[in-house]
């Protein structure tokens, strides 16, 4: 038997500011579904991930917290490890950059590239972001504020050492010429080209001396190495690395790494830094890196202040581990956003996993047991009507195969429930229930029923990198084992005489979406009151800490509480009053609760957005004259309300079928009214004038450009 080929393959490691949220949750299952299915493959892996654990922020977090450092981390990082080992992820090292052997190497790292005068003493002076930990020039802010988290900055001097970035620029540049899947996807790779490596790069900062946590510069212990230089290492250093050249086995079998998985914001330090580092040590470069997109709730970033977060462990609470994994797998495109709510979950929950998948395996063993007491057998009686499945189930193995070569899992698994749906279908063409009704058609039956197991386990064992337990359970419940790849290519393997489980385990009972949504609501409740007490803990340690003073202190809280709005909110707006109103006339509104699902620009307008709204069972387009205020590519995710009965007009061209109602402020700022509560069914409440007293209707503009 020969042996096999190693495949290394790494995530970023998780900073350990605080608990991740599913977007985070996310890479980590991406890299355990394509780990499995390179051992699936046959090849030797190696898997690793981690927390990376220094810096200012941690620093700052842990004052917050009222903890030391590596008491914050701990925590953490437990927590972590925590959440990945729920999601069932089958990594082989954890590492901390807390651990004493990566500790050690990033030391030696450093001294070896100091010695070799890559690294210089400097002075540094530029606008600082804390939450990125990364310096700016002023040419580089967004509006004043930090191009990548858009927070504060603020100015920063202070004495560092530097890398020499620009003298391996070129050699970087001709290996990514030479090699296409060094980066993946193309715009990345583009990205990256255009906006760093052409304009060309500057010295980069490697140490700090205004915070402490980190690891230390042991020939200049009032350095600490800086984020970057740590954080990267780890890719090596948890093989075994050695900066001396006494490399351990394990990093002289797996490096370069196959695969760096990592998000799309910090593909930089992935394809510039961490290859520059690699190429003045004389170590290769890994073979690809790939910036996967991100989750968003509802179209936007999550945020625990906006109590929009959606955490792993209570998605796994409401809809079992394997659908949390096949949630995030099959709903992320290759290459832009993808987008999570609780709604969208519950949906995919109750259609694909309960309906397609589950409702197949149950029915399939149902029938078994009833007709022929739980016995598979082929019997050879076959109809035309069997080629299509069987030729289906034997070719899924080379189209998911593909799909993975290019790291589409989302595709990958769309093929596997393409042979689902195609044994549903397969179901209602043989009608199993009149077969059972005649004699001399149970030798059909039995076939019928034959393939259908068949073709449910060539499923099953394809789906195993996805959704281990589920394919397990399927296994389990046809006293099967799951298949290797080779053999997925033949129908047939299925064993006469194997007997299905008389009572499996039901895979995935549905959900009541309303009852979802209730108990969503619980949870971002008990978020928004967490958020609230941790938030109120750490302006108070700070203060106590000597990093904010009193009046800080203050102005955070009354943010926090909300007692800044009741102040504005007393500067109300006197409006002209309005002839009173019918009650009757009232009534003829009819008001919903919508969700925007698409929406863009109105092309011949500067103010009108173009929204598709799903209101109950109907979508309705409807235009809007909020441009100003609203970019198109925020708005999908966003309840709204609706009123779903005005008399349907054009606005610049562009058909409108109802009205996004809206609050303006004095100087003519537009806030959509949503709802505090999602309800399913038709609201009309009263609409209450809020934001400063004055409601509006987004369409009331005229539609000139």
């Amino acid at each position: 038997m020969s042996e096999k080929k190693p495949y290394y393959i790494t995530t970023a490691i998780a900073y350990t500011s605080g608990k991740p949220h599913i977007g985070n949750t996310y890479e980590i299952i991406l890299a355990d579904a394509i780990a499995r299915f390179k051992r699936k493959e046959g090849y030797d892996v190696r898997f690793q991930t981690g927390t990376d654990e220094h810096g200012q922020k941690i620093e700052t977090r842990a004052i917050e917290a009222g903890q030391t450092p590596k008491e914050f981390v701990d925590s953490v990082a437990a927590e972590v490890k925590r959440l990945w080992d729920l999601c069932n992820t089958s990594y082989d090292r954890f590492i901390r950059t807390t651990d004493p052997d990566h500790e050690k190497q990033v030391q030696k790292i450093f001294k070896k590239l100091y010695d070799k005068g890559d690294i210089y003493k400097g002075s540094y002076k530029g606008m600082y972001c804390t939450e990125c930990e990364a310096f700016y020039t002023n040419a580089q802010l967004v509006d004043g504020k930090c191009p990548e988290c858009h927070g504060e900055v603020h100015p920063a001097e202070e004495e560092a050492y530097f890398f020499k970035m620009s003298k391996y620029a070129d050699r970087l540049i001709e290996h990514i010429n030479n090699n296409p899947d060094f980066i993946r996807p193309v715009s990345r790779k583009n990205e990256m080209m255009n906006n760093f490596l052409i304009p060309g790069l500057q010295d980069l900062c490697v140490s700090r001396t205004s915070f402490t946590w980190g690891i230390p510069v042991d020939f200049d212990p009032k350095h600490v190495v800086y984020v970057w230089l740590d954080a990267l290492s780890n890719y090596t250093t948890g093989l075994g690395y050695d900066a001396d050249g006494n490399h351990g086995d394990l990093y002289k079998k797996y490096w370069p790494a196959d695969l760096h998985l990592i998000g799309k914001d910090i593909i930089r330090f992935h394809t510039i830094y961490w290859p520059i580092f690699l190429m003045a040590l004389d170590e290769p470069l890994p073979k690809q890196v790939f910036g996967h997109p991100w989750l968003l709730q509802g179209g936007e970033k999550m945020s625990k202040s906006k109590g929009n977060v959606i955490y792993a462990d209570d998605m796994a609470d409401l809809f079992g581990v394997d659908a949390v994994r096949y949630f995030v797998l099959h709903e992320m495109p290759y290459e832009n956003d993808g987008v999570i709510t609780w709604e969208l979950m519950a949906e995919r929950y109750n259609s694909d996993l309960a309906n397609t998948l589950g409702n197949l395996v149950s029915r399939t063993i149902a029938m078994s047991n009833k007709y022929f007491n739980g016995e598979l057998e082929s019997t050879g009686v076959v109809e035309a009507v069997d080629a299509e499945l069987k030729e289906i189930a034997v070719n899924c193995i080379h189209k998911v195969v593909d799909k993975m070569k290019e790291l589409r899992a989302a595709d990958a698994i769309s093929e596997i429930f393409t042979l689902f749906k195609r044994c549903n279908k397969y179901i209602d063409e043989t009608e199993p229930w009149l077969l059972a009704k005649e004699e001399d058609k149970l030798p059909r039956l039995k076939e019928v029923l034959y393939n259908l197991s068949e073709s449910i386990m060539i499923g099953a064992s394809l789906l195993y990198s996805f959704m281990p337990e589920t394919s397990e359970k399927i296994a389990k419940a046809f006293n099967s084992e799951l298949r290797e790849f080779g053999d997925l290519d033949m129908f047939g393997l299925l064993k006469n005489g194997t007997r299905v489980e008389e009572n499996p385990e039901m895979l995935f009972a549905r959900k009541d979406v309303k009852e979802v949504l209730a108990e969503t609501e619980k949870i971002v409740a008990r978020q928004r009151e967490e958020f609230v007490k941790s938030s109120e803990t750490a302006i108070n340690n700070l203060l106590k800490a000597g990093k904010i003073n009193e009046a800080e202190a203050k102005e955070s809280l009354d943010k926090l509480y909300g007692r800044e709005a009741k102040a504005e909110s007393a500067e109300a707006i006197e409006l002209e009053a309005k002839p009173e109103i019918e009650f009757d006339d009232f009534m003829k509104c009819q008001f919903q609760v919508g969700e925007i699902i698409k929406c863009e620009e109105v092309p011949k307008s500067k103010k009108l957005l173009c929204s598709q709204v799903k209101v109950g069972s109907k979508t309705l387009q409807i235009v809007s004259g909020i441009r100003k205020n609203y970019e198109a590519k925020d708005m999908v995710g966003k309840k709204v309300m609706v009123l779903t009965n005005l008399k349907p007009a054009k606005l610049a061209g562009v058909m409108s079928q109802g009205m996004l109602l809206c609050a303006e402020d004095a100087e003519g700022n537009l806030s959509l009214m949503t709802p505090e509560k999602f309800y399913a069914k038709r609201s009309r409440d009263s609409l209450k004038r809020r934001f400063n007293g004055r409601f509006r209707t987004a369409t009331k503009y005229n539609s000139n450009t």
